[in-house]
């Protein structure tokens, strides 16, 4: 059997013992992160991404960052693309990984007037950041809810959201709207999937020091001249609140405080709020 081109095992055995955690957009920032939370906690790995070299570099650091060396597959793969999430599945059943932990953490937001963005960005960041996120949990759910019902096998998935979710995103409407997708549908699935030993949380992180915010333009605006969290900071409070298994976990006390004032102010009043701080 011949592997892709875009797969690499880092190891060739695994032990079917050891849970695996596949990770989407594990090649910085809070993805990363993740990643490191795992390896340490003993969980073999699947680390997804665009940058092959990178990804590479980065399983050999984490084979040998817990107490036990573990296995690590990388597989480089462009989530925009339609069949991305089928190829990272059919992969992944090829080479035999149960995945026990999906954490679908890709995503990206471009800043600016609907009207004035690039169309193909737009499609673009809708296919990653909800049909990419969707699928994958498609793909992977019902493998996770079998092993549940034959070998008691926990499954847990993470949805990395944001709190765009809560509200409507005048200058980056359709990445506050597609977050708002993946908080719902996390929410949605966690209710489905209670006391089936699978669960679902969707981490909802504010302003974050990652490359997302040079990419998406936002560096420069007032939502960044504020308190912005690192990302280990927010991988460990997702982390612990995925493995407790709540349904939504809100990063900071000052994330969760201005959350709840926003649900009592009246819509027109958060719109002008939210463009504020995007200008």
């Amino acid at each position: 059997m011949v592997a892709p081109a875009y797969f690499a095992a880092i190891t060739p055995s695994r032990n079917a013992e050891t849970p695996t955690a596949l990770i989407t957009g594990a090649s910085f920032g809070i993805g990363y992160e993740l990643a490191r939370l795992f390896a340490r906690d003993g969980y073999n790995l699947v680390l997804v991404a665009r940058s092959r070299d990178k990804l590479l570099k980065f399983a050999q650091e984490l084979r040998t960052l817990g107490k036990e060396q573990i296995n690590v597959t990388v597989i480089s793969r462009d989530l925009a693309d339609l069949e991305a999430p089928e190829d990272i599945f059919d992969a992944t059943e090829r080479a035999k990984i149960d995945v026990d932990v999906l954490v679908n953490n890709a995503a990206f937001g471009k800043r600016g007037e609907f009207a004035k963005t690039d169309v193909d960005d737009d499609l673009d960041m809708m296919q990653l950041n909800v049909v990419a996120l969707a699928h994958l949990t498609r793909l992977y759910l019902p493998g996770m809810l079998m092993r549940a019902e034959t070998v008691k096998r926990t499954g847990r998935i993470l949805q990395v959201a944001s709190t765009a979710a809560f509200v409507p995103g005048p200058l980056m409407a359709l990445y506050y709207a597609s977050k708002a997708f993946v908080l719902s549908f996390s929410e949605a699935l966690a209710e489905e999937l209670k006391g089936r030993k699978v669960t679902v949380t969707c981490l909802c992180p504010g302003p974050t020091a990652t490359e997302f915010s040079k990419r998406a333009g936002t560096e420069n605006t007032n939502l960044f001249k504020g308190r912005v969290m690192d990302a280990r900071t927010v991988a460990e409070i997702g982390y612990r609140g995925m493995m407790r298994g709540e349904p939504i976990v809100i990063t900071g006390m000052r994330n969760r405080l201005m959350i709840q004032s926003l649900r009592f102010s009246p819509r027109w009043l958060v719109r002008k709020m939210v463009k504020r701080i995007q200008e």
